[in-house]
């Protein structure tokens, strides 16, 4: 069996959770083609993400980053179950997309590995814990691995597959020749780390970001501002192997020594630790590092999602 057959079988998806993710990775299978299920242990959170969809398809056929015609009928072939058993039936790729939580997640996985035959590709979009975590005790490990989405899911282009030692070199490419298939950037780590890629960049910018709050050097809205109108802007065309070729290793190195010595590094900030366990959780609860009365947040995310498919149009920036 060749690859592209191997991919052309999966036509049915089960996403796990409808919750931030969950809906944003449904609706990218639906608009793809693809019959999809979707379901969530909570009644409400299900219906949300179902709204969520829709109004999802509407920003993707609005920014012309789908025909309108497949955004208008991708809702058609979404069926919303009030059980897992019911989502996966007939499905040949389950993702769970689940709350980040690892005790959580493998007692998913192991309902999963129970409820599905051995050919069906099991996978977890969690952004943190690695797929030897969740394969655990499997009867069938080699089907399990991460596909690990960005926010928005329907908006962002690269998925990171991460296999555990076990997994089938089969089962990987099955899942980044689909999403090769969907227009998808998938991106093959050569082995699992905690975090994979773009967390632990993410992590350590944001490590570096409270640094400089906390140390008085400036405020949190300064260094969204530098990041945002400088280098931020940057990165979204080139990364940054790219642009220190560019820019000159010769430089690039002179700047390294005088300054990773004097990174921050260690434990994770009070800045950003106190306010999650006071309950402020940014705009899902109001307050952050800012306060996010709900206009803000529809401002921000319609902000977001119209720079991105604007970004999307640029050279060397297509799926």
């Amino acid at each position: 069996m060749t690859e592209s057959d191997s991919s052309a079988m999966i036509e049915r998806v089960a996403v796990i959770g409808a919750g931030l993710m969950g809906h944003g990775i449904a609706l990218e299978f639906a608009v793809g083609g693809r019959q999809v299920a979707i379901t969530d242990a909570s009644a409400a959170a299900l219906e949300q993400g179902l709204a969520n969809m829709r109004r999802g398809a509407a920003t993707l056929a609005n920014l012309e980053l789908a025909p309108r015609g497949a955004c208008d009928t991708a809702l058609q072939r979404v069926a919303a179950c009030a059980t897992l058993a019911e989502a996966v039936a007939g499905a040949d790729l389950v993702i769970e997309a689940v709350s980040e939580n690892l005790p959580l997640k493998q007692r998913v996985f192991a309902e999963l590995d129970r409820a599905c035959g051995p050919e069906v590709v099991l996978a977890s979009n969690t952004s943190t814990f690695m797929p030897s975590a969740l394969a655990a005790g499997a009867r069938h490990g080699e089907r399990i691995l991460v596909a690990h989405y960005f926010n928005p899911p329907h908006l962002l282009p690269v998925v990171e597959i991460v296999p555990h030692a076990g997994t089938a070199a089969e089962v990987v490419a099955r899942v980044r020749t689909l999403y090769e298939a969907l227009g998808k950037r998938p991106v093959v780590l050569r082995r699992e780390i905690a975090g994979f890629i773009a967390n632990r960049l993410q992590q350590a910018l944001l490590r570096e970001a409270a640094a400089l709050v906390e140390s008085g050097v400036a405020s949190a809205a300064d260094v969204d501002a530098v990041v945002s109108g400088s280098f931020g802007r940057r990165l979204a065309v080139a990364g940054p192997f790219e642009v220190s070729d560019l820019a000159g290793l010769d430089v690039i190195a002179a700047i390294a020594r005088e300054l990773w010595p004097g990174l921050a590094a260690g434990g994770i900030a009070d800045l950003l630790a106190a306010p999650a366990a006071a309950g402020h959780y940014g705009a899902k609860t109001g307050r952050g590092f800012g306060d996010w009365p709900p206009a803000r947040v529809d401002a921000a995310k319609a902000r977001i999602a119209t720079a991105l498919a604007a970004i999307a149009t640029l050279p060397g920036t297509e799926g």
